[in-house]
């Protein structure tokens, strides 16, 4: 046994254990606490709905995902970090399952509008892509140079934009001081965004539509979900594998 593991040990088994009084006296403290809070949410929300017609749905979903991130753990940044720091994949394969989620609600509302055959893109209602729901945007160098400064930011950081608002909210001090940069080089990026978006070699400005590249809604839906499907089962194999379990 090592040093630092005795000492551990010493400290965690002198640590007086609470009495029956003390833990009935903190179990009041939290439920006061969380009546308090519970109160003060609806009075938020009531004041929200005075402000926007749909105020109070947007209050809850807010609320709703964030406890759900919160619960969950969930993190984009440690979906990608954790396969390499430390073999779990589990986080990955939640996200690859969320964006499958998300594409067939989204694959859903735009074939409505644009027809199974596309013949609404390119309309006079439906003049390209980037009118769909989806954000759909171009992808080109800048997206490449975009994500790789992002996602070292993301690692610095300890989150991604939804990991940072929970922990956030959880106490996190590094997050609030990461919160500050994140706003700082968002304005930034909107300032030499126009500097971007006139240089041909780095911003591409056509819309990039899976539907519209690949000739229709099969060959989309095949190379799509193919490949979520194929990077699931690499993930899954990937964190057996380094759990042992292979």
């Amino acid at each position: 046994m090592s040093d630092s593991t005795a000492s551990t040990i010493r400290r965690t088994s002198s640590k007086p254990k609470e009495t029956p009084e003390q833990r009935a006296r903190k179990r009041k403290k939290q439920l006061t606490a969380g009546t308090i809070l519970v109160v003060l949410v609806i009075l938020l929300g009531m004041f929200i709905q005075t402000q926007n017609p749909k105020g109070v749905y947007i209050w809850i979903i807010g609320l709703a995902l964030g406890y759900t991130l919160q619960r969950s753990r969930f993190c984009f940044t440690a979906a990608m970090r954790d396969p390499v720091l430390t073999g779990g994949t589990d986080l990955t394969k939640a996200v690859i399952v969320a964006i499958t989620l998300s594409s067939i609600g989204y694959m859903a509302m735009q074939m409505k509008l644009t027809g199974l055959s596309l013949e609404n893109l390119g309309s006079e209602t439906l003049q390209d892509a980037s009118k769909l729901p989806g954000n759909i945007r171009a992808a080109g160098v800048q997206t490449v140079i975009g994500g790789f400064i992002f996602g070292i930011g993301a690692v610095i950081a300890g989150g991604c934009a939804s990991g940072t608002l929970m922990r956030m909210g959880e106490g996190f001090v590094q997050q609030w001081i990461a919160i500050i940069f994140f706003i700082a080089g968002s304005v930034i990026g909107a300032v030499l965004l126009p500097i971007f978006q006139a240089s041909p070699l780095l911003y591409q400005k056509a819309p990039i539509y899976l539907p519209q590249l690949l000739g229709g809604w099969v060959p989309a839906i095949i190379v799509q979900f193919g490949l979520l499907f194929g990077i699931y089962i690499l993930a899954d194999w990937y964190g057996k594998k380094k759990s042992g379990e292979l």
